[in-house]
Formats: structure tokens, sequence, C-alpha cells
């Protein structure tokens, strides 16, 4: 049995032979955010990932940890110790390489990472964490699911508005904020960014009941409740 502090000595000096997985992780240890790779995709609506994940860089004082095909990652300090963060190299529909390659890189389960994600089945910036869940039409998520064979493990979607009526999907998601929600949309990262630091310093279910909220709407926030989410399709590059 491996100790929660002898995991954070080994993410400090380098990946294991192998480590027990008989204890329950307590907080998250490997943040990835998703997006696509490429000076045309910042500050796209699909990118959201990326910008959560770099205001958690400055938040947890990341420094450079390793870069291989697959990924970018950083090691970040946190309340508890070192974390591990990092964005995918091989365009959103191949997240789930990556995501495999790091669990391997670190020895770590799924149950121990927390993925950040777009979603624009929530609205303008509210925020959800969920321990588990279907891909519920995103080609990232779908890819993670399939690449690790199981639906277990954590997940921070940020709403990125719902597509105008007769759109396209994928041309909506590779957009732009509009300069109306830009502000909206920076907030939300920000808060993002809080709660991604927050899960790496205390279980899972208080980050979850703090965090879990629609800015637009505040008396419907039911943090813990499943969301009614639509059906969609991703079918961006």
């Amino acid at each position: 049995q491996v100790s929660l502090d002898n995991f954070r000595k080994i993410i400090t000096i380098g990946p294991p032979e192998s480590v027990s997985r008989s204890f329950e992780p307590l907080v998250i240890s490997l943040v990835i955010g998703l997006g696509n790779i490429g000076a045309e995709y910042d500050q796209t609506r699909h990118n959201v990932g990326f910008e959560i994940l770099d205001r958690a860089l400055t938040r947890l004082r990341a420094e450079p940890l390793a870069t291989a095909e697959e990924y970018m990652a950083w090691r970040g300090q946190s309340q508890n110790g070192p974390v591990v963060l990092a964005k995918p190299r091989t365009y959103m529909n191949r997240s789930g390489t990556a995501v495999r390659a790091l669990l391997e890189r670190f020895d770590l389960a799924p149950e121990e990472i927390l993925v950040l994600v777009d979603d624009f089945n929530l609205p303008l910036g509210a925020v959800r964490i969920r321990t588990g869940g279907s891909d519920g039409g995103h080609n990232g998520l779908a890819s993670i699911i399939g690449a690790l064979g199981t639906e277990r493990f954590p997940r921070l979607r940020l709403g990125i508005g719902e597509p105008p009526a007769g759109a396209d999907v994928s041309a909506y998601v590779l957009s732009p904020f509009t300069a109306e929600e830009q502000e909206t949309i920076a907030a939300a990262c920000e808060i993002a960014a809080e709660a991604v630091q927050a899960a790496c310093e205390k279980p899972l279910d208080i980050v979850m009941s703090r965090y879990n909220r629609n800015p637009a709407s505040p008396e419907n926030d039911r943090p813990g409740e499943a969301d009614d989410v639509k059906p969609n399709d991703h079918r961006e590059v």
C-alpha cells in the first residue's frame, strides 16, 4: 500500500515501477485541460480547457516537468504537495491517447485525474464538476473513455453557451467568444481555476458542493444532482 505522501514523492522524482491502488485518493493528482494546439485555436470556445489550465498553472506556481509527443506537463505545488498539470498535443479528437500516456507515465488511476472541458449544453460560465459520466457527445471525452475503457474519471465542464438555432456545431465550438461574452467567460475560467486548486487540496465532494453552480441562474444551483444533458455532436478536427 502506498500512502498519499509517498505518491507525492513519486511524482516529484519520476515514475515508479508500480503503485498499489488499494487506497482511495483523497484529492486530484493530475489535471488535464482539453483543447487544440495552435495559435489559430487560441481564445476559441473549444479551448477553454486550456484557458482554465493556464490559470491553474499560475495558481499552483507550476514549472515545466516533461514534454512528450502526446502532451506537455508541468509540476505545480498545492497545499498537499506536488501535482501534475498537462495539455494534450494530440488535438481534441485524440485526447485519449495523451491521457492514457500520462496515466502510464505517472502510474495513476482514472479516478485520480481531473479533465477540464467545454460544454455547450451548459449556460455560458456555468461550472459543473462530476466524478464520472458519459461523453455527452463531446469527442474529447469520448476519446478518453475509449482509451481508458471507463467513464469513471472526474471532469470539470465549463459552459460555453448553446449554439444559435441552425448553426453548425463544429464551426460554433471553434469560434471565438463574442465581445459581450468575454467578460463572463474570463471570470468563469478564473472560478474554474480556483476549483482546480481546491480539487488538488480537498476531497472532491467538498469541491463539488462549493463550485457546482450556474452564475446565470443561481437559484437553480443544486450541487451534486445530475445534469439534464442534451445529446450533442462535436465533429471538430
